[in-house]
């Protein structure tokens, strides 16, 4: 794919459409630059509020949006649907599902994916939270449990359907734990005619001495009270030591059995696999320099949860308010360079604004870290809901979820209770129910005897 004729202005190649992509793109709609922006999803992702998705509460549509969409008006920045497979610095190329792509500055925004700690096969068996896909995933598994442990006449094996367990004691995992038991108590409830949803037992594991061990000490406290009200067992120091299709097993020698377990307990990098491997940590994030410049390469840039950069003398989070501001620093960067003439040495240093942590737990329960104001409860709930609202991409998706929420808190519903993707619902009820079960040890008897 090779430069087209006239097209003589510099050209930004941005890889990835997560907060930072965007953030950079955007933030060239005035400079006389042509801006690629690639990705292999065709839209951007509204990632903290997967979870919703994951329990039931939205539908993929309401927090995602398609990427040219987004940038339709802005007349030099253009999309392309692709896997980047390789970037080739002294080339400055990358390499687009085998074609070739030029660039004069590259940012690389790739994001963070799964990290199983070295036990890659896990991941079939305890999906982790970073797509559409996999919420869609998790949210089938999560309702095939109900209605597989209806059709269960074998105590423990129902109770081992209704056992959800959930490694990995941060946001995404108190966000998991606290909705998936609201849901079972208030949302299932008079659903089913031979099975109490509100049975449903999930066990949070966190490796830490805490939940949440980002905040203060205070608000990890309050988050174990209100997952503790909520019915959920949290067990903090425990480690898990495998995993397989009937459960877990912990360090300490005990097994939970469970046919519904969730991976919330770590990320690394999500880096393109080829060309950068000098650059590339053991947690697979890039190290970069203060302005986030790859080393020897003042034109490469790594931002959001796939570079590793300090700030104010400690490593700047994977979050999504950090991936904004450091594609809002590149964008000023390439501005300053491409529409003004800036040189390389007049870029300032990366300076992560913390501007607090927020992390919701159920219906009205939440925890706030924002400087010297710690709090919880509804206030903090609220504060959640409206920095979320704020935060997404599009009039139409704003009013959508905030209809869904206030739908929600007062009928205790959820609208996105659908069974999809895998075999059939009915197929795979089927085969783990105790009719199905007879009806496989039946057929080689049947077999045989025709």
């Amino acid at each position: 794919m090779t430069k087209p004729s006239g097209m003589n202005i510099p050209h930004v190649v941005v890889v990835g459409g997560g907060f930072g992509g965007m953030s950079v793109v955007s933030a060239l709609a005035r400079t006389p630059a042509r801006v690629t922006l690639i990705d292999r999803r065709n839209h951007h992702l509204f990632q903290p509020l997967l979870y919703e998705v994951a329990t039931a509460a939205l539908s993929p549509a309401q927090i995602a949006v398609p990427l040219r969409h987004v940038f339709r008006r802005q007349k030099n920045a253009s999309v392309i649907l692709g896997d980047v497979t390789s970037v080739e610095l002294d080339m400055k190329t990358v390499v687009v599902d085998g074609e070739q792509v030029p660039f004069d500055y590259l940012v690389l925004a790739t994001g963070s994916t799964h990290h199983y700690f070295g036990n890659d096969s896990w991941s079939t068996r305890a999906p982790g939270l970073k797509s559409i896909d996999d919420a869609l995933e998790i949210r089938r598994r999560f309702l095939l449990t109900f209605e597989r442990a209806e059709r269960c006449s074998d105590p423990e094996e129902r109770q081992r359907l209704l056992t959800t367990v959930i490694v990995g004691g941060g946001p995404t995992g108190i966000e998991l734990a606290g909705t998936m038991s609201e849901v079972a108590k208030r949302v299932l409830q008079g659903e089913f005619r031979s099975l109490d949803p509100s049975c449903l037992q999930i066990v949070l594991a966190e490796g830490a001495d805490r939940l949440l061990p980002a905040l203060a000490p205070e608000l990890s406290a309050r988050a174990k009270t209100d997952l503790e009200k909520l019915g959920v067992d949290v067990r903090l120091k425990t480690l898990v030591t495998e995993i397989d299709e009937r459960g877990v097993a912990l360090e300490s020698g005990e097994r939970i059995g469970s046919a519904n377990v969730v991976w919330a307990a770590g990320v690394c990098g999500a880096p393109v696999e080829g060309g950068l491997d000098a650059f590339l940590r053991d947690d697979k994030r890039l190290r970069v320099e203060p302005d986030l410049s790859l080393t020897g390469h003042p034109r490469v840039f790594a931002i959001g949860d796939l570079a590793y950069v300090e700030s104010n003398g400690a490593p700047v989070p994977g979050l999504a308010p950090a991936a904004l501001q450091m594609g809002k620093h590149v964008g000023k960067i390439l501005a300053r360079e491409i529409g003004r003439g800036a040189s390389v040495e007049s870029r300032t240093a990366f300076e992560y604004w913390d501007k607090g942590t927020l992390a919701t737990i159920g219906r009205g329960k939440a925890v706030a870290d924002i400087g010297r104001f710690k709090f919880g409860g509804v206030v903090a709930w609220l504060l959640w809901v409206f920095v979320h609202i704020a935060f997404l991409v599009g009039f139409r998706s704003r009013v959508m979820v905030l209809f869904e929420w206030g739908y929600a808190y007062i009928t205790f519903r959820r609208g996105a209770r659908l069974i999809t993707g895998g075999k059939t619902a009915a197929a795979e009820l089927d085969a783990s129910s105790d009719i199905g079960k007879k009806r496989a040890a039946d057929e080689p008897a049947l077999s045989a005897s025709t």
